[in-house]
């Protein structure tokens, strides 16, 4: 059994306008072999990874098929994007079963529903700072109101807040280490209250702010590669310098540490993007390792 090491660390730093909780450290099993793919199918590096509704398990990979689909014992179902993606990078799906992408290849942000059908394109195609574009943006998040968030990026370095409709509504953030700049925002998730989660990667720490940008809070200490919340709202983050998935508390402080580098069972070789299903199970995409994980929540965590 794959357990986190609960570690000690020092109160530094901001802490978040919350209580603090106490957290355990979950206990995983790593699930060898689970995602069944057809004849002829191969995983390039895998970016990201999310879950629906139905329990259906989409893969975002660099390379054929970049999209594929997996029921929830790992069988495959089906798969989509060739000639629509260019490079993957991001993939969430919205309390509508719909599958919103980043694609770092044709700098677009996509909507699709779940068989692949193209609801939504936002980005010029080419790289931009402009406010119709994206350069290389990384991931999408999710409002109460349908309101999207958008982490841009690699080329450019700020968030951006859209209507449901894709209507630019506010942008911020520049290049720096200063509250509300960023090096490569990453990541990005909404927790309970509304907050937003942002993985600013290359400053090795997370950044919160509230709905329309107003920074709340830092958390340093780790590359935020991948943001993942549980069913309990407990944030998980894919160190992908680290090669190790963290379990951090309330005020952001790291309680546990699982896997280290390697490409056996529990081991990761650059953690990427992550999520997980409704039974608690966490999947865990690797960059250099080229495959998904899957571990599973052990009983009574």
């Amino acid at each position: 059994m794959l357990h986190f090491r609960p570690i000690a660390v020092a109160l530094v730093g901001l802490s978040c306008c919350v209580p603090l909780a106490a957290a355990e450290p979950v206990a995983w099993r790593a699930e060898e072999g689970f995602f069944k793919l057809p004849d002829g199918y191969s995983l390039g590096a895998c970016s990201a990874v999310a879950v629906n509704g139905r329990g259906e398990i989409f893969v975002f990979h660099r390379g054929e098929h970049p999209i594929l689909v997996f029921d929830s014992a790992g069988k495959f179902l089906r798969s989509w994007g060739d000639g629509v993606i260019g490079s993957s990078h991001g993939l969430r799906i919205d309390k509508n079963d719909d599958v919103w992408v980043t694609d770092i290849g044709n700098h677009r942000v996509m909507k699709f529903d779940r068989e692949g059908k193209l609801l939504m394109s936002l980005g010029t195609g080419k790289p931009t700072d402009a406010e119709d574009g994206f350069n290389k943006p990384t991931d999408v998040a999710f409002g109460t109101k349908a309101e999207f968030y958008v982490t841009d990026g690699y080329g450019n370095t700020r968030v951006l807040k859209f209507s449901p409709s894709g209507a630019l509504v506010h942008q911020w953030g520049t290049a720096g280490k200063g509250d509300g700049e960023f090096n490569t925002p990453h990541a990005i998730v909404i927790d309970r209250q509304g907050r937003l989660i942002v993985g600013d990667r290359e400053n090795d720490r997370i950044q919160i702010f509230d709905a329309d940008g107003k920074h709340l809070a830092t958390w340093p200490g780790f590359a935020p590669y991948g943001l993942a919340q549980d069913r309990d709202g407990t944030l998980f983050v894919a160190d992908g310098r680290a090669h190790q998935v963290l379990q951090l508390d309330a005020a952001g402080k790291v309680v546990g540490r699982f896997g280290r580098e390697g490409t056996g069972p529990g081991e990761f070789s650059l953690p990427h993007m992550m999520t997980f299903d409704a039974d608690g199970n966490l999947f865990v995409t690797e960059i250099t390792g080229k495959r998904v994980q899957k571990l599973v929540r052990e009983a009574g965590k």
